[in-house]
């Protein structure tokens, strides 16, 4: 059995355009939630959001796609993040296309970031758009796979907030059986009306820049942006820097509810105990969690319950959305990013907004950003509507 390495990674959020920008903010505990300046919304005055501080035209000549047609927001924060992973790993033009690389990403919103474009050619008003094939999940996926000519596996993940998390698990399974050589797996999110409304509808948006484990949490925050990772097995990776190995996963599905996990956690313990089995670790082995951590009642309660069944003594935890917002899809591949800074720099990142412990379990998440922390194996949870529960383990080699 093959091992999966981490040689390339990139990413896009709120907090910087790029890993370095990223860092630099989590080490400074700068927030990127405020008031959204290009999303068009009547929420924008009602809600906070995680928004990357670029206009979509000014991201798409970042890119260097501009003059193309029915780009949307996910697109271009796809490309953008996609490019860095790939100058990160070195990747040749021949590397990208080769039909031994797999392209394997994950969205939610897709294009129906151009939400009031979709309204209208939903409804047959006036002519048809530029977007009328840019609103699939998968359309961001698509795009890249036709400017880079790619001849591999491809394929879009669409588990709702586990989506790119997904995705490095595939990634991993299909560079270690030896199917594919190469893995560029992550995910793209933009901010649009349509989730927006959805959300709200759901009563769970929060009102101020969300306080995740907090006991007076008030729901989450919005985000969007887009990371990527490049996995390649031993023989590939020799002479490239190793950010990491992708050492263990899990995936379940408790199916409690349609938006909820279940109070007891049955889906989350499933999946961090799949992931620790499949990498050969124990609990204690544990440095550091990446939490989930939405900020939202149901979710961060279940989360420290299935965290409390699981580790007798809890590591070192932090949600990392209280700087991005949730990215949904997105975010289990732009934690996956900072889950390895951690370990690259060997530091740890204070979680934000945080005051009073839940009543039930008296845990706080890390208060301080620290140096000198020896981690060695990190666990990223990512869980999604309709319990969809993945737990990935990233290693130092």
């Amino acid at each position: 059995m093959k091992r999966a390495f981490i040689t390339g990674m990139g990413v896009i959020s709120s907090i910087g355009s790029n890993v370095d920008e990223n860092r630099k903010n989590l080490i400074n505990g700068k927030s990127g939630i405020a008031k959204a300046s290009f999303m068009k919304s009547r929420y924008v005055d009602v809600f906070p959001f995680g928004e990357v501080s670029f206009s979509t035209e000014e991201l798409m000549k970042i890119a260097g796609i501009e003059g193309e047609k029915g780009i949307t927001r996910t697109d271009i924060l796809a490309t953008l993040a996609f490019q860095e992973a790939c100058k990160s790993a070195n990747l040749s033009k021949d590397d990208i296309s080769a039909a031994d690389t797999a392209f394997l990403s994950a969205s939610t919103v897709g294009g129906m970031s151009m939400t009031d474009e979709l309204y209208r050619d939903g409804n047959k008003m006036g002519s048809p758009s530029d977007y009328l094939s840019s609103y699939i999940c998968g359309a961001h996926t698509l795009k890249l796979v036709k400017r880079y000519k790619m001849k591999g596996i491809s394929t879009t993940f669409n588990t709702a907030c586990s989506s790119s998390a997904n995705s490095i698990m595939l990634g991993a399974k299909l560079i270690k059986s030896g199917r594919v050589k190469r893995a560029i797996v992550g995910g793209a999110e933009g901010l649009a009306k349509f989730t927006v409304n959805g959300f709200n509808a759901l009563r769970i948006l929060s009102p101020f820049p969300c306080t995740p484990f907090d006991k007076d949490r008030s729901g989450l925050t919005l985000g969007e942006g887009a990371a990527y990772l490049i996995l390649e097995p031993e023989e590939l990776a020799a002479n490239k820097f190793i950010f990491g190995e992708v050492k263990g996963y899990g995936n379940t599905n408790d199916a409690f509810h349609p938006s909820s996990i279940s109070d007891d956690a049955s889906g989350i313990v499933a999946s961090i105990s799949q992931a620790l089995v499949s990498a050969g670790l124990n609990s204690e082995q544990i440095d550091f969690i990446n939490a989930h951590g939405t900020g939202t009642e149901n979710n961060d309660y279940s989360e420290l319950f299935g965290i409390s069944e699981t580790f007798q003594k809890i590591p070192p935890f932090q949600s990392t959305k209280s700087y991005t917002g949730h990215t949904l899809a997105a975010s289990g591949s732009i934690e996956a990013v900072f889950s390895l800074l951690s370990m690259k720099y060997g530091e740890l990142y204070k979680s934000l907004n945080f005051t009073n412990p839940i009543k039930e379990f008296n845990l706080s998440p890390i208060s301080e950003y620290s140096t000198d922390c020896n981690v060695k194996n990190v666990l990223s949870n990512s869980f999604g509507f309709g319990g969809n529960c993945s737990s990935l383990i990233f290693s130092k080699v």
